[in-house]
């Protein structure tokens, strides 16, 4: 039977159409909003989950030819250039996420609190700027232990400075740590790092709970292994909300440098290759699952969207 003319058009309109939902289904939810509630924190809606970013100031350093250890110097200030940066000496981002899941206030990694520079350690001053109470925090999950993820949880004087919240750690990231015969056989440059640790967890060990990797730490919180810039370092699906969420704690330090150049090692990486393997894994996993990606050392909001670039990625900050 031969079809009519207008039957024709209407099947090629009807194919057209299904053809043009099939490629959207495939592409990114557009990025939400963002609200910049007071200099130093940004708040995204997600619905029945409230994702507050919260600055910690910053950190300065002078580049060097160690900072990025498998990559000439002229091609790190060459990509540091492209991206409109100084080529001489690198800030380094620092922000802590907060995420409001029902009944629960879930701090991701503390910040530098009392123990930084004097650009860092600004998380407390800029949560007093919105309101946010210490003791309203429940629950503090931390990625790693370096210090400036966790320094934040305890004061000089050595009060808990987020005094109702439980606190979560990795297991694997623990027993590293807090391996005393590891820490004695440590070079002279790592005792710092275990001491803190120690200072940090030592008086509330018994109370600290330890998550396997892979395992939901609370609802709506599941940890994601991302080990090799520490050995238990790890990342974070936030889920429950109109988009997910994953907090990817250090899996990058500066963007510009390894979002754009995932293969590239930072000098802060303990294990380089497993580092390199994970970043790559987080950013499919990110793109691949259409989450909003947050992250300790990110640019801007600290808070965005990831899309393949080249052999690399490329980080959006979300906007206003």
């Amino acid at each position: 039977m031969m079809m009519s003319r207008r039957n024709l058009l209407t099947a090629g309109l009807v194919f057209v159409t299904v053809w043009m939902l099939g490629l959207l289904s495939g592409c990114a939810s557009p990025a939400p909003k963002m609200a910049s509630v007071a200099n130093g924190v940004k708040r995204v809606d997600l619905g029945s989950v409230t994702i507050t970013m919260v600055s910690d100031g910053h950190g300065s350093r002078a580049l060097d030819a160690n900072f990025v250890r498998n990559a000439p110097l002229a091609e790190v200030q060459m990509a540091l250039r492209e991206a409109g940066l100084p080529e001489d000496r690198l800030t380094i981002p620092y922000a802590v996420l907060l995420a409001d899941i029902g009944s629960q206030r879930v701090l991701f990694d503390t910040g530098n609190g009392e123990f930084g520079a004097a650009t860092a350690g600004k998380g407390l001053e800029n949560m007093a700027k919105v309101g946010i109470d210490p003791a309203s925090v429940t629950a503090v999950v931390i990625s790693h232990f370096h210090g400036d993820h966790i320094n934040g949880l305890r004061n000089k004087a050595g009060a808990l400075v987020f005094p109702k919240a439980k606190i979560y750690v990795p297991t694997t990231e623990w027993n590293w740590w807090m391996d005393d015969a590891r820490m004695a056989a440590a070079p002279e440059a790592m005792k710092n790092a275990f001491a803190a640790t120690r200072r940090v967890f030592a008086p509330i060990a018994s109370a600290v709970v330890r998550f396997e990797p892979g395992a939901d730490v609370l609802p709506g919180v599941r940890s994601i292994p991302a080990f090799g810039h520490t050995p238990g370092h790890t990342a974070f699906a936030i889920e429950g909300g109109s988009r997910k969420v994953m907090f990817w704690a250090d899996n990058t330090n500066i963007a510009a440098l390894f979002v754009r150049h995932p293969d590239w090692s930072a000098v802060f990486d303990m294990d380089a290759d497993a580092a390199r393997a994970t970043r790559r894994k987080l950013a499919d996993m990110a793109i691949d699952s259409d989450m909003l990606v947050a992250g300790y050392h990110l640019p801007g909001a600290a808070i965005g969207t990831l899309s393949r670039r080249g052999s690399g990625y490329e980080f959006a900050p979300l906007e206003k």
